[in-house]
């Protein structure tokens, strides 16, 4: 029920088929995603998602006509029964590939030299070439919350030992989205938003969106908001709700209530209305991050946004939140020198708005984000390229025909 309705096009090609998620203690009921979960409750989605399985083969004795399962990291439990089924397997990473050489060989995943989270936070042997992909230790703790009983690792490395496609590996490309598909139906304030920009001088002000899968304490996000307004320069900032079991707590009497409006700190509206703008909920980014006045973005780290702001040419100011590979991807993106990352605290994640600002200015304006500027304006070359992302598309196609 998530998913966008299929363009006319295409709806004679793909057909939906609903599969209920199985109750287990622990996870609220109507949730399906971690979009809709603090990370704490992850490990009742995995358990819940693990369950599939017993829908999920009897659908698939029903289907002789199924050659193939595209899938990502988490069924672990699909090897065994689709070998009995005679289906092929491809496992679809959507890590980059730094990512996938830092989580290294599968005998690595299933029990190798690291341990400890301190043993991540270093660069691994096998990446023998001068780099800075590692984990900080907040990161690696922070993601052990959402691991159930099988880590992460060793999902993914279960899978890999047994897709169809590996040797060769097959790149995907970028699937960066052309601005001509962006769907504007929906945003009530796109008028008044394009005009604000207009308003504003060439390259003046940066964009602030922070996910959808993640959502910052009201200490951190009232810390992030002192650390924009310190900045003096003008932004466009997208504060999403509260995470859905947040607001049931608060229903239940558990927790206070929190609103959008108590995530910006009382003593900002009046600078924040005319400093930047706020939008709560969905935003078009992509619009956004198009419009010549808007030249930076503040960012978690999400790979997709990485490749829509690096395919207009916009530079980065790094703030990886919550868990999965999103330090790494900031790692790669500082090495690469198109970025520059909000200092953190290594141990427990905590900042200050006073580096907030300073990091936003280097990034904007300061001399010293000059080359960081022009690198990523260059990175537009790499990251905007349609005829690259089609050329890597149709090899794909190939690759699932020759199977």
């Amino acid at each position: 029920s998530r998913l966008p309705q299929l363009p006319p096009t295409l709806c004679s090609n793909i057909t939906f088929i609903p599969l209920s998620l199985p109750y287990v203690d622990g996870l609220p009921l109507g949730v399906e995603s971690t979009s809709k979960l603090p990370i704490h409750k992850v490990p009742y989605l995995k358990k819940s998602f693990d369950k599939l399985e017993t829908q999920l083969t009897e659908f698939l004795k029903r289907s002789p006509q199924i050659k193939l399962i595209i899938h990502d990291f988490a069924q672990h439990w699909l090897p065994p029964m689709v070998n009995q089924l005679r289906i092929n397997l491809v496992y679809f990473s959507i890590f980059s590939d730094s990512t996938n050489a830092f989580l290294g060989p599968t005998s690595e995943m299933l029990g190798g030299s690291r341990k400890s989270p301190e043993d991540f936070t270093v660069v691994p042997t096998w990446m023998d070439y001068p780099n800075n992909i590692a984990f900080k230790l907040h990161e690696t703790v922070s993601h052990k919350e959402c691991e159930d009983t099988l880590s992460d690792l060793e999902r993914y490395a279960t899978v890999l030992l047994n897709c169809k496609i590996l040797k060769p590996i097959v790149p995907l490309g970028l699937l960066p989205p052309p601005l001509t598909s962006v769907d504007d139906k929906g945003d009530e304030n796109l008028e008044a938003l394009k005009k604000w920009l207009d308003s504003k001088q060439e390259k003046s002000v940066f964009y602030v969106a922070l996910g959808s899968e993640v959502s910052l304490s009201q200490e951190s996000m009232h810390e992030l908001a002192f650390g924009i307004e310190k900045s003096g320069l003008p932004f466009i900032w997208v504060v999403r709700k509260p995470h859905l079991v947040e607001e049931q707590f608060c229903r239940q009497g558990r927790t206070l209530p929190l609103f959008i409006e108590d995530m910006i700190p009382p003593s900002l509206k009046n600078v924040f209305s005319k400093q930047g703008m706020v939008l709560r909920g969905w935003a078009p980014q992509l619009r956004i991050l198009a419009h010549s006045s808007v030249s930076g973005f503040l960012t978690h780290c999400g790979w997709s946004s990485l490749i829509e702001s690096l395919g207009l040419g916009k530079p980065l100011i790094l703030f990886p939140i919550g868990s999965s590979n999103l330090g790494l991807i900031a790692r790669l993106m500082h090495w690469k020198k198109v970025r520059f990352e909000i200092e953190r605290n290594d141990v427990d994640g905590s900042f200050k708005s006073d580096l907030v600002a300073a990091c936003i200015k280097r990034v904007m304006v300061d001399p010293e984000g000059e080359q960081l500027r022009a690198n990523a304006l260059a990175m537009k070359e790499i990251f905007g390229n349609e005829e690259l992302s089609n050329k890597c598309l149709c090899e794909f196609t190939q690759a699932i025909e020759n199977i």
